[in-house]
C-alpha cells in the first residue's frame, strides 16, 4: 500500500471517528434534553399539585370557618364555655363548704350541681319533643331551685372567708353566688333562643296552620272540645280533624257552615231589613226631590204664617175655598204627606176686588173661621235660606246716618268698631269705616271749635 492511499484511509479513518463522536454527542444531547423536558414536566405537575392541594386546604379552612364559626355555633359554643366556667367556679367553693362541715358530705355538691344541670337538661330535652308547657316549667322549678340553693350556699362560704376585709368578703360572695346562677341562666336562655330560632325555620305554611289551630282553639274552645272528643272517639286515622271540626261546629252552633251562629245570622238578617228599608226610602226621597238645603216651604213642613183677616166688602162675594187639609197618601209602602202650598199675599185682596163669579156647584159659601189668639208656632228646626225673608241692604250712607244718630250722646272712648257694629247690625268691616269716619267727624269738629276759640 502506498502512502498516499494510507493517508487518506486514515483520514477516512478520522472523519468517521469524528462523526461518530458527534453523531453520540448528538444522542446525548437529545437524551439530555428529554431528561430535562421530563423533569421540567415533573415539577409542574408538581408545582401544580401542590398549589391545588394548598387551595383546597385554603377553601377547606374557609368552609370549616364558614360552616363553625357561624353566629349560632359561636353563641351555642360560647355558652357551653360559660356554663363549664360556672360550674368549675362554684363547684370547688361548694364542696370545701360540706368538706370542712364533714369528709362524708362530699357527694351533696355533686349530687347538687348534676340535679340542676340534669334538669336543664330535661328542658333541652322537652322543648325538643315538644311536650307540655306544665312539663316544661316544672323542670324550670326544678333546675332554679337547686341553682339558688348552691348560690346560697356559695354566697355564705364566700362571705365567710378568712382573712379578707369585709368588702372582700362580700365581693367573694356576690360572686360565687352570680356564678353559680349564671351557669342555669345562660343555659336556659340558650335553650329559650333555640326554640325560638327553631320555629322561626319552619316553613310560612307550617306557622299559618300551627297559628290558626292555636286562635281556633282559643276562639272557640267548646268547638275544640267536641271536635277533640270526636277525634278520640273515632278509630285511628279514620276521621280527619277537619271534618271533626265541621261536626263540631255543627253539633254547637246549629249550622253547617263553620263560622255561621245563630246571633250572627239574626244580626245579617236584622241589618239586611234595615239596609232595604233605607235604600228604599233613599229612593222614594230622591224621587220627591226632598234632598238639598234650598227647599220650598212646603217641602219644609212648616205652616205658613197667617194672613191678615180680609175686610168682608158690602156685596156679596163668593170667597175662595179654603185650602183642604193634608192627606197623607201611600207611596210604595212610604207615607209621603201633601202639604197644601201658601197662598199669594195678593191673591186675597184681588179677589175681594172682583165681582161675584158664578160656581158649579151651589154649594154656599163658606165662612171664614175667627182670627186667633194663639201665637204662631214656630219653627223647631233650621229654615233654609231660600225661605228666610231677606232684610233690605243699607248703603254706607245710611248706616252713617243712623250712626250719627245712635251714637251722638256716646264718648270718643266708647266710639269702637265693636261697639258699632253691635249697635246697627252690621258687618266688621262696615263697623271699622263708621268708626274711623266718626272720628275724622269728631276731630275735624273738635279743631274747629279750638281755632274758633
Amino acid at each position: 500500500m502506498s502512502a498516499v492511499d494510507y493517508r487518506a484511509e486514515a483520514r477516512a479513518d478520522k472523519a468517521a471517528v469524528a462523526e461518530q463522536r458527534r453523531q453520540d454527542a448528538a444522542a446525548a444531547e437529545q437524551r439530555r434534553a428529554a431528561r430535562q423536558l421530563a423533569d421540567d414536566e415533573r415539577a409542574a405537575r408538581l408545582a401544580a399539585q401542590q398549589a391545588a392541594d394548598k387551595a383546597r386546604r385554603k377553601e377547606e379552612k374557609a368552609s370549616w370557618r364558614r360552616e363553625k364559626l357561624t353566629p349560632q355555633n359561636v353563641y351555642r359554643t360560647g355558652t357551653l364555655g360559660l356554663v363549664v366556667a360556672s360550674g368549675l367556679a362554684s363547684l370547688p367553693a361548694q364542696v370545701m363548704h360540706f368538706v370542712e362541715i364533714s369528709p362524708m358530705l362530699l357527694p351533696l355538691p355533686l349530687a347538687l350541681e348534676g340535679a340542676a344541670w340534669v334538669m336543664a337538661a330535661g328542658v333541652a330535652f322537652a322543648d325538643a319533643r315538644q311536650l307540655a308547657a306544665r312539663v316544661r316549667w316544672m323542670l324550670r322549678v326544678f333546675v332554679v331551685a337547686a341553682a339558688s340553693f348552691a348560690a346560697w350556699i356559695n354566697y355564705g362560704y364566700g362571705s365567710h372567708l378568712t382573712g379578707l376585709t369585709p368588702a372582700q368578703q362580700t365581693t367573694a360572695g356576690v360572686g360565687l353566688a352570680a356564678v353559680t346562677l349564671l351557669g342555669p341562666l345562660l343555659f336556659e336562655i340558650r335553650q329559650w333562643v333555640s326554640t325560638l330560632a327553631a320555629d322561626e325555620d319552619e316553613t310560612p305554611d307550617a306557622r299559618a296552620l300551627r297559628r290558626h289551630a292555636r286562635l281556633r282553639r282559643r276562639h272557640h274552645r267548646a268547638v275544640a272540645r267536641t271536635a277533640g272528643r270526636l277525634l278520640s272517639a273515632a278509630p285511628v286515622d279514620s276521621l280527619t280533624e277537619e271534618d271533626a271540626w265541621a261536626m263540631a261546629w255543627e253539633i254547637e252552633q246549629g249550622a253547617d257552615e263553620p263560622g255561621m251562629t245563630p246571633d250572627l245570622v239574626a244580626r245579617r238578617v236584622t241589618r239586611t231589613a234595615a239596609y232595604q228599608a233605607a235604600e228604599h226610602t233613599t229612593r222614594n226621597s230622591k224621587k220627591k226631590g226632598w234632598f238639598g238645603r234650598n227647599r220650598s216651604t212646603p217641602d219644609l213642613h212648616e205652616t205658613p204664617d197667617p194672613l191678615p183677616a180680609p175686610v168682608e166688602p158690602e156685596s156679596a162675594v163668593e170667597i175662595a175655598p179654603a185650602a183642604a187639609p193634608a192627606v197623607v197618601e201611600p207611596v210604595d209602602g212610604a207615607a209621603v204627606v201633601n202639604l197644601p202650598k201658601p197662598v199669594p199675599a195678593g191673591f186675597l185682596k184681588s179677589t175681594l176686588d172682583l165681582k161675584p163669579v158664578a160656581t158649579r156647584s151651589t154649594r154656599p159659601a163658606r165662612a171664614l173661621a175667627a182670627e186667633s189668639t194663639r201665637p204662631a208656632r214656630r219653627v223647631s228646626h233650621r229654615v233654609p235660606d231660600s225661605a228666610r225673608t231677606r232684610r233690605p241692604t243699607r248703603t254706607l250712607d245710611q248706616l252713617l246716618v243712623e250712626a250719627r244718630t245712635k251714637t251722638a250722646g256716646w264718648s270718643t272712648a266708647d266710639l269702637t268698631a265693636e261697639a258699632i257694629r253691635r249697635e246697627l247690625g252690621t258687618g266688621a268691616a262696615r263697623a271699622r269705616q263708621l268708626r274711623d269716619t266718626l272720628h275724622a267727624e269728631r276731630s275735624a269738629t273738635v279743631a274747629t271749635a279750638g281755632e274758633a276759640a
